[in-house]
């Protein structure tokens, strides 16, 4: 592209009297007669740098090959105007707008073949442009999602769907809208949710694929769709959620939380997943609609029950504890008592109590969550056992688990490793101890304290008792 230079000389009147003449000509089917006019007086303005002329010029030729229906010689006249030595940006910016505009027209009148010729010139006249780089991200968009629909095509062959869903993939991938200047935020944004919509789609499938393999084959497979999986993490990131607390961008907040619902699903990070849905049920769409605003409540109290306890986890389920909008759905206001709550959770009556609701929701319709349940009810159950005994037989740990003896090992070994709980399991004995065992130092530490505590006692008892005396001694006199 040419640097922007003074302008020598106003084609003004040329182009004024030319444009009539070519259009005659053009519509009398002389369309490279006209074409030849035109790019005579274009090179002239060109190297006048006379922009306002140069557009004009341009423009009417590209929209004399539109209107004659020659899309051969409107591919060749982008590409050909677009190139010129010394050609202006506003020029090629101009041109690039015009043939977009047509898109939509041009696929509905003459098909996929011609569009994509189209698409696929447009890609090749913006290619490297820093000015036309929300163009082209905007025509790379529909090519994207041209090649996704090929994947939903009912006579499509497996291979094809994984080929095309890459392809749309890639293309978008391929894009750094989150550097582009010239695109507004909104934009942007929407843009790196398709990226990852279209990243987490092929990942799923990658998946599926791999899942649908022997496990000898499975062995061998490098990853599945976990790359991809990664990428549509990494674009999470580049997603500024202050921005979509506006009001006007409600939509795409609950697009993207959506998506990240899936990734930290796929990843089974339940904490983050109720975190998720926290946002989602503070959308102001959300909590007027009474339907939609208890479904992300339930699925709150659900994704916290299920995670690993840690201080953060303790602290939401507490915090939801004690939330007025919990009270109204006493089931699972009750679930969360009872996580809440120091007392032992058995397992069969958690299962008759609780299981035939949560068995028909879709989280726990999913054997592997029902089983997560069951391991947080055991590992609730391990703590308030470790609060309330410094030592206990292994047997009678087993009955209180409704669990067996191995079970029951691995349980404890498990929240040891975590640093959940401190526990020692003596087997000749069988005996758990929950007490770790205090040095010399942590011994005398704590002799020290308590004796402390005792003359501090004993000060405060011999002060009661002096001013009881001295007001005896008051009332005698």
């Amino acid at each position: 592209m040419a640097e922007v230079k003074k302008q020598e000389r106003d084609f003004t009147p040329e182009v004024d009297a030319l444009l009539p003449e070519t259009q005659t000509l053009s519509e009398s089917g002389k369309l490279s007669e006209a074409l030849d006019k035109l790019f005579a007086l274009e090179k002239q303005t060109r190297n006048a740098s006379d922009l306002p002329s140069t557009t004009r010029l341009a423009k009417a030729a590209l929209d004399q090959c539109y209107n004659a229906r020659d899309y051969v010689q409107l591919n060749a006249t982008l590409n050909l105007l677009s190139k010129k030595h010394g050609q202006l940006k506003g020029v090629v910016q101009a041109m690039v707008e015009q043939v977009m505009a047509w898109l939509a027209d041009i696929r509905k009148r003459e098909g996929d073949v011609k569009w994509l010729e189209l698409v696929e010139t447009l890609r090749s006249v913006t290619e490297g442009k820093i000015f036309l780089e929300t163009p082209r991200a905007r025509v790379t968009l529909l090519l994207s999602h041209y090649h996704e629909s090929l994947s939903k095509l009912p006579s499509a062959k497996a291979s094809d769907i994984k080929e095309s869903l890459q392809t749309a993939s890639d293309l978008l991938s391929d894009l750094q809208v989150e550097t582009y200047s010239s695109m507004e935020r909104r934009e942007k944004t929407e843009f790196i949710l398709e990226q990852m919509r279209l990243l987490i789609a092929l990942a799923r499938l990658k998946d599926a694929e791999v899942a649908g393999k022997g496990k000898k084959e499975e062995k061998n497979a490098i990853g599945g769709g976990e790359p991809d999986w990664v990428k549509a993490r990494v674009g999470g990131r580049k997603v500024n959620e202050t921005f979509l607390k506006a009001k006007e961008n409600e939509d795409l907040k609950l697009k993207f939380y959506d998506l990240m619902i899936q990734q930290a699903l796929h990843q089974t990070e339940y904490l983050e997943v109720a975190k998720h849905y926290e946002k989602v049920w503070d959308t102001p769409s959300i909590k007027e609609d009474e339907s939609k605003n208890r479904a992300a409540l339930e699925h709150i109290v659900y994704y916290v029950v299920l995670a690993p306890h840690n201080n953060e986890q303790s602290d939401i389920l507490h915090h939801w504890f004690v939330n007025p909008a919990l009270e109204k759905l006493e089931l699972h206001y009750n679930l969360v008592k009872s996580f809440v709550t120091r007392e032992l959770m058995r397992w069969p009556g958690i299962e008759s109590i609780y299981g035939p609701f949560l068995r028909t929701t879709p989280v726990f319709s999913n054997a592997a969550q029902w089983e997560d349940l069951h391991t947080r009810v055991i590992e609730h159950n391990v703590r308030v056992v470790s609060q309330y005994y410094t030592r206990i037989r292994l047997s009678r740990l087993t009955t209180l688990l409704d669990l067996t003896a191995q079970q029951t090992e691995e349980t404890l070994a498990r929240l040891v490793v975590s640093k959940t709980i401190w526990a020692r399991i003596d087997r000749p004995a069988g005996i758990v101890n929950f007490t770790p065992k205090q040095s010399a130092e942590d011994v005398m530490n704590d002799w020290s304290s308590d004796m402390q505590r005792l003359l501090g006692y004993v000060e405060k008892t011999w002060m009661g008792m002096n001013a009881a005396l001295a007001a005896q001694s008051r009332v005698k006199a």
